[in-house]
C-alpha cells in the first residue's frame, strides 16, 4: 500500500523531497531514473509519473526544466546502456538469481520483452521507453542478445529523448491547467494505464492466440 501510495502523490512526494534537499534533488531524480532503466531488478520504480510530476514542478518554478532536460536525458542513456552491460556479460548469471526461492528476474517479464523484440524489432529500444518494466528489461534482452552495440547506443540515445522531454514537457504545460494540478491523482493513473497499453494488448492477442490454437 505505500508503495502505491508513492504513485498516486507522487506529487506531494516530490514536493517533500524539494523543501528537503533543495538542489540536492536534481541528484535523487537523477537516481530514481538511472536505477529504474539501469538494474534489471527494479523496475518498478515510478518513471513516467515521477517525470510528468518533474515537468509541473519546472512549471511553477521551483524545478529548472533545462536542467531536468539534460541530467534525466543522461541519466535514461546511461541507465540503458549499464543494463546492456549487464545483459551482455552478466546475463545467465543474473536470471540464476533467486530471493527466497524466487527468481529475481522473472521469466514472464523477459517474455513479454522478447514478444516486443519479436513484433518491433530494434524499435522495442524506442518503444520500451513508454512501457513500464518492459522498459527496464529491454535494454538487458537486447545485451545477452548480443545486439551490436552502435545501433543499440543510437535508438537508446533516441528514445532516452523523447521519453525524457515528452513526459517533462507534458507536465510542464498541462501542470498549469488547473483541473490536471487538483486531479492529479487521475492523471497519474491515466499515465499508468496508458504506458501499459500496450503490454495488455500483446497479452491479450497471445491470449486469444492460444485459445484459438486449443
Amino acid at each position: 500500500m505505500e508503495f502505491l501510495d508513492y504513485f498516486l502523490h507522487i506529487d506531494d512526494k516530490l514536493k517533500e523531497l524539494i523543501v528537503a534537499y533543495d538542489t540536492w534533488v536534481y541528484a535523487i531524480l537523477f537516481a530514481i531514473i538511472f536505477i529504474e532503466t539501469g538494474l534489471v531488478i527494479w523496475p518498478f520504480l515510478p518513471g513516467d509519473s515521477l517525470l510528468f510530476a518533474a515537468g509541473i514542478f519546472a512549471g511553477s518554478g521551483e524545478l529548472n526544466i533545462w536542467v531536468l532536460f539534460v541530467l534525466l536525458f543522461i541519466a535514461a542513456v546511461l541507465g540503458d546502456t549499464t543494463n546492456y552491460l549487464i545483459g551482455r556479460y552478466l546475463g545467465h548469471h543474473v536470471t540464476a538469481w533467486k530471493y527466497r526461492g524466487k527468481p529475481i528476474v522473472k521469466q514472464e517479464w523477459l517474455d513479454k520483452t522478447h514478444s516486443f523484440y519479436d513484433k518491433y524489432g530494434t524499435r522495442t529500444i524506442i518503444l520500451a521507453r513508454f512501457v513500464p518494466i518492459v522498459r527496464t528489461i529491454a535494454p538487458f534482452v537486447a545485451g545477452v542478445g548480443v545486439m551490436d552495440y552502435k545501433k543499440f547506443i543510437s535508438f537508446n540515445v533516441i528514445g532516452g529523448f523523447v521519453w525524457i522531454v515528452g513526459f517533462v514537457t507534458m507536465g510542464y504545460y498541462l501542470g498549469r491547467i488547473d483541473f490536471v494540478r487538483n486531479n492529479l491523482e487521475i492523471m497519474t493513473l491515466g499515465i499508468v494505464f496508458i504506458s501499459v497499453l500496450p503490454m495488455v494488448y500483446e497479452i491479450g492477442k497471445a491470449w486469444l492466440a492460444n485459445r484459438k490454437k486449443a
